[in-house]
């Protein structure tokens, strides 16, 4: 009986041990994979990234350079990422799962000559406008806010508007579409939002 109570012991240790290197292992693996995974997150929510596609480079990020998102008199610069993609981790992990379909119609050349792209452009920008008006334009918030604005401080049109789309509970991406790419050339802008201006970048 003392005999098994001894061979049974250092079993039940090296089990405990086993299970605690395990445990250990898991952890460090666990650590590595986040911290790989976080990484190419980041990576690919930089502009650059962005722009490393053609149909993206010559088109829409073209026509970004030439708004005041990108020069104005504060040096404050909106990337693409800045309007495109959320903040927060679950809502940025989900944009960028979004994000893996338009690989297929990149490498299917959907767009990729500007007489392409222009003639998606307005079912592309029905698209991001549709996802920023079920998000209450959340990416534009992250640096314009109603409660945050001093209407004394804008021209009398702005003032206007924005007291106006507030009280109306409009959002940003209801009068600002077109504000950082042009709009397309089907837009209605009196069909979109009757009696109200739309602020936009001007086509050449």
């Amino acid at each position: 009986m003392s005999e098994q109570n001894n061979t049974s012991k250092p079993k039940s240790s090296r089990g405990r041990r086993a299970a605690w290197i395990s445990l250990f292992a898991a952890f460090v693996v666990g650590i590595l994979f986040w911290g790989g995974f976080n990484t190419a997150m980041e990576a690919t929510n930089q502009e650059q990234f962005c722009i490393s596609c053609h149909e993206m480079k010559v088109n829409v990020y073209q026509e970004y350079r030439d708004t005041i998102h990108y020069t104005n008199r504060t040096g404050v610069r909106a990337t693409c990422p800045d309007c495109h993609v959320p903040k927060d981790w679950v809502h940025k992990f989900v944009r960028k799962v979004q994000a893996t379909s338009e690989l297929y119609h990149h490498f299917k050349g959907d767009v990729d000559t500007p007489e392409k792209f222009e003639a998606n452009r307005f079912r592309l920008a029905q698209n991001v406008w549709t996802a920023m008006k079920e998000t209450d334009s959340r990416e534009c918030r992250n640096c314009h806010e109603f409660d945050s604005m001093d209407y004394t401080k804008q021209e009398s049109r702005s003032s206007q508007g924005h007291q106006d789309a507030e009280d109306a509970g409009l959002t940003c991406i209801d009068c600002h579409k077109g504000i950082a790419h042009q709009l397309p050339m089907e837009y209605d802008p009196e069909q979109d939002v009757p009696g109200k201006s739309v602020f936009y970048t001007k086509r050449d």
